[in-house]
């Protein structure tokens, strides 16, 4: 059997996890930290990466496989000397699930009014308010990879009527689905809208005044509300306050920003109807990132193909 090749880990994320994490990780193998300025990196074949050191690329040259430490990739294709090197994003059971918990939270908050409840326990106030059923709503889900298609599997559960959008067509039963054509007509009937695309330079900004306008206006909760859990780079935040402010979006539920993290003198901190987490919706065990990375190594040593990597040329 030949020996076991050398991995390198540059993943900002919390040390303490990232340390118990590998304490079981890459049995058999030399693991390097691109932390420490003083270690060798030369002969390093394997990158298991989060918003890595710009300068990886030059201690590592040998690398073989790049494993991306979140779902999305967008930040390792904008880095300069990227080697022409298989780029692997993380699809795993553990992240699917805490992104379609996120989209379900969210939609059933906005369902049962939970942010105007919210002000109402500030204020003291004992009001019962309107609640539509969410059979009542239609949620459409943008972007129909793995994520996307988990979580409109987990709103249908839940009673929500739910269509999807992907730039190609996608056929998912049970699912009115739409591609590029059909976008505004997906709009026209879509209530809670779900952001889930990757950042390519065709959903840079697609979130904008224009494609916000065009969803469903006076359905069960009155004004549409926009969810995105995907890219902050896919939304203009400055059409989204607009929107919100003037009443075109009736609330939001925002997990990623265009400049992270959010600034403190963003309006959207202290508006009531919008919901901020601080891109957390689906943050990565660290465990089932390197059982997954250490997997799909053995494999491709024992001349398997890798599993989920990047088409450069769609950017996901």
């Amino acid at each position: 059997m030949s020996e076991k090749k050398t991995v390198v880990i540059d993943l900002k994320f919390a040390r303490r996890e990232v340390d118990e994490a590998l304490s079981n990780a890459f049995a058999g193998r030399t693991v390097l930290r691109a932390a420490d300025a003083a270690a060798d990196l030369s002969d390093a074949r394997y990158a298991v990466i989060w918003k890595p050191d710009p300068t990886l690329f030059e201690r590592a040259p040998k690398l073989e496989v790049l494993f991306s430490g979140g779902a999305g990739v967008d930040y390792i294709l904008a880095m300069p000397n990227l080697p022409d090197i298989p780029i692997v994003r993380f699809v795993d059971e553990s992240l699917t699930t805490r992104m379609s918990e996120w989209v379900v939270l969210q939609a059933l908050s906005h369902l049962r009014q939970v942010p105007a409840y919210a002000k109402q326990q500030r204020e003291r106030v004992w009001r019962e308010l309107t609640q539509p059923e969410a059979k009542d709503l239609t949620v459409g889900v943008m972007g129909l990879g793995v994520l996307g298609q988990d979580s409109v599997a987990k709103l249908k559960i839940m009673g929500f009527n739910v269509i999807g959008w992907s730039r190609s067509k996608k056929v998912i039963g049970g699912v009115e689905t739409f591609d590029e054509s059909g976008l505004d007509e997906f709009l026209a009937k879509t209530d809670i809208l779900v952001g889930l695309l990757p950042l390519t330079p065709q959903t840079r900004g697609i979130f904008n005044a224009d494609l916000i306008g065009k969803l469903r206006q006076g359905g069960a909760l009155g004004e549409p509300v926009f969810i995105n859990a995907g890219r902050g780079g896919s939304q203009v935040e400055v059409d989204v306050i607009a929107a919100l402010k003037n009443g075109v979006l009736g609330g939001a539920s925002l997990d990623v920003f265009e400049q992270e993290p959010l600034a403190e003198t963003s309006p959207l901190w202290s508006m009531e109807n919008v919901i901020i987490t601080p891109h957390a919706a689906s943050a990565s065990d660290v465990r089932a990132l390197f059982r997954n990375a250490e997997a799909q190594m053995n494999d491709y040593e024992a001349g398997q193909p890798l599993r989920h990597v990047v088409d450069r040329t769609t950017g996901y």
